[in-house]
């Protein structure tokens, strides 16, 4: 089974040792993989401990963990990453996360802030906040057909009759 993080190597490899504690993410965007992962998985702990401290207690555990167990997790795509390299201390990952909910397919794009904050252990990435995005409204190619105008199929029946009813 391949990583639910998409980068193609089992979870065990690739964002199993991000979750147990032995790899720190070395990135904001390999924190933002093992993150959306422990959704997956339902690893609630992992989503609340990688949270930024001074925000940690204000992370609403009940509603991660039915969010994370009522839906049906379709894939992780990263749109964008500013900064958040190993040598950089903050940076930025946009994504979108494809799930379904409730039978519907659902989407969550989401432009995430990241920091490294050094609680002892050394420095490590961690989630400080994010601005979700709103979808875009789909422009129509084409002009809407009118009830009474031919249907666009070639039918030569109006298109109410035909594929509009």
């Amino acid at each position: 089974m391949t990583c639910p993080c998409g980068v193609g190597e089992s979870l065990e490899v690739c964002c199993g040792p991000r979750h147990d504690g032995s790899q720190p993410a070395t990135t904001a965007a390999e924190l933002m993989r093992s993150r959306y992962s422990a959704y997956v998985v339902g690893n609630i702990d992992y989503v609340v401990a990688t949270h930024d401290p001074a925000q940690r207690d204000q992370v609403d555990r009940e509603a991660a963990t039915m969010w994370s167990q009522q839906s049906q997790w379709l894939g992780l795509e990263i749109v964008a990453t500013e900064a958040g390299g190993p040598d950089d201390d903050a940076g930025v990952v946009e994504f979108i996360a494809r799930f379904m909910l409730g039978g519907r397919p659902q989407q969550h794009h989401e432009r995430s802030r990241f920091t490294r904050v050094d609680e002892g252990a050394g420095p490590r990435w961690v989630y400080v906040d994010g601005e979700v995005q709103k979808a875009r409204p789909v422009a129509r190619e084409a002009p809407k057909v009118g009830r009474n105008e031919p249907c666009p199929c070639g039918s030569g029946k109006k298109f109410k009759k035909c594929h509009g009813a």
